[in-house]
């Protein structure tokens, strides 16, 4: 098979690319901008494109099929080529039930916890040796791609994003994948440049939970009341299991949950967390892995890449980054750590990058999220509102929707960097909070500073 990739440098097409190339298909792409690690990873496959930009040219027809990425345009010159050509064209997510649609598919999906609970499910398949093939949203320790797709597992494992499938198909991802058993964690309204209200927002759910396949399994947070409402009344033909968090106790700095009137320590926190583990253990239960096997293998998983990531430690200091961005996971992730290091001085700076947290109308979802900080900051920049097309928003304008008593707001972030060391406190928990990049900062480099007190460049 010949496929070629409209948008390969996606940080989810890339993996695709990655995973089909390791079957044995014959790779190409193309891009206007690929940045790392995607750029890295492409070319030690040697399907990193020579030349940057779109080429109606690369269609031929050769080519077996076309996957189309969601960066592209309906106006795709690659893409208007491949359809002259009548080359078939899939969305990722299209593709990705493709190759899994004799496979039994496991969907994880919800506004928030999705990436967690896949990444904890797949943690456990692989302590215990289960062949599968997977799709999550970030990079997994142990795993060398987050995408997997071969003849023999019989299984798979799929994140599944609400978000749009590509430019010429408006559906959202999780709609195409058809589960035989489905997770949902959670509702929170977010997208909203995509579903403008939230009853639209939550219809998207209502419509995922009627592609589960007749007979199969739908797992839901009942802690949601929103999606409680929902799931409770939805299918009359399918297994539906409720979950929410376990008992549990820190001690030490260690969160404990209680199993069978023992205590089993994890190296994750936070009662999200626990709600996440425990959906996590029920899909398990789902594929045959017994309670005591999943308890044991979960002890070792210490987290997705950027969700409650320790960055930096030292004595007493700490520093954590976490992909929040969505009033409900701000909220969530803050309490975590404020429920993990009572006592401690707790500094929260979150970065406003996604299209709803930099809408004016939006942030007044974000009242109260930063309330448990001792310090809060956020911070914005210009270009991202040009990238997006929207309006200007103010410094005010953030105030007034955080409404958080002693909140400063920065749109420089070499003057964020500098005020952050001025948290001289040894005892300080240090909370990095963006999907984006603070427009910049290494963040690697600036927590080791931070945590030693010794600042330095940090801005590339």
């Amino acid at each position: 098979m010949k496929v070629h990739f409209i948008a390969i440098g996606g940080s989810a097409m890339h993996n695709l690319a990655i995973a089909l190339y390791h079957k044995g298909y014959s790779i190409t792409g193309s891009d206007d901008e690929i940045f790392e690690p995607s750029k890295s990873r492409l070319a030690a496959c040697n399907i990193l494109p020579a030349t940057q930009g779109w080429d109606a040219s690369r269609i031929t027809p050769a080519i077996d099929a076309v996957i189309l990425g969601m960066h592209a345009k309906s106006d795709n010159p690659e893409l208007l080529r491949a359809t002259e050509l009548g080359i078939k064209i899939f969305s990722y997510p299209e593709y990705l039930y493709e190759q899994s649609k004799d496979k039994k598919r496991v969907v994880i999906g919800g506004s928030h916890g999705k990436t967690t609970i896949t990444a904890m499910i797949l943690h456990v398949l692989q302590q215990l040796s289960v062949n599968c093939d997977y799709m999550v949203g970030a990079q997994l320790e142990g795993f060398d791609v987050m995408v997997r797709l071969t003849e023999e597992a019989p299984l798979m494992i799929i994140e599944g994003d609400e978000y749009l499938t590509s430019p010429i198909d408006l559906r959202p991802k999780f709609h195409l994948y058809k589960p035989d058993i489905a997770l949902l964690s959670g509702i929170a309204w977010d997208h909203i440049n995509v579903f403008p209200t939230f009853e639209n927002y939550a219809d998207q759910f209502i419509i995922f939970i009627n592609q589960i396949s007749k007979g199969g399994t739908l797992i839901y947070c009942n802690e949601d009341e929103e999606l409680k409402r929902i799931c409770q009344v939805s299918r009359n033909d399918i297994n539906i299991i409720p979950y929410g968090a376990l008992p549990h106790e820190i001690s030490n700095g260690v969160t404990r949950i209680q199993v069978n009137n023992a205590w089993v320590p994890l190296q994750i926190f936070g009662r999200h967390n626990l709600m996440n583990l425990n959906g996590a253990r029920l899909v398990c239960r789902q594929l045959g892995i017994g309670d005591a096997e999943f308890y044991e293998a979960i002890q070792s998983f210490r987290g997705a890449s950027k969700r409650l990531e320790l960055i930096a430690k030292k004595e007493s200091r700490v520093v954590y980054k976490d992909f929040a961005h969505a009033p409900s996971k701000v909220e969530a992730t803050l309490k975590a750590v404020k429920e993990q290091f009572p006592g401690r001085r707790v500094v929260a700076c979150l970065e406003l990058h996604t299209y709803s947290s930099l809408n004016k109308e939006f942030l007044g979802h974000y009242r109260g999220t930063l309330d448990p900080a001792d310090a809060a900051f956020v911070y914005f920049n210009s270009h991202a509102l040009q990238v997006k097309r929207l309006p200007e928003i103010t410094e005010l304008q953030v105030k007034e929707g955080f409404c958080k008593a002693g909140m400063e707001v920065f749109t420089d972030s070499a003057k964020l960097i500098k005020r952050l060391f001025r948290e001289e406190d040894p005892g300080t928990v240090l909370l990095m909070m963006s999907s984006g990049n603070y427009d910049g900062i290494d963040l690697k480099d600036f927590s080791l500073q931070w945590v030693t007190l010794k600042p330095g460049l940090a801005v590339h």
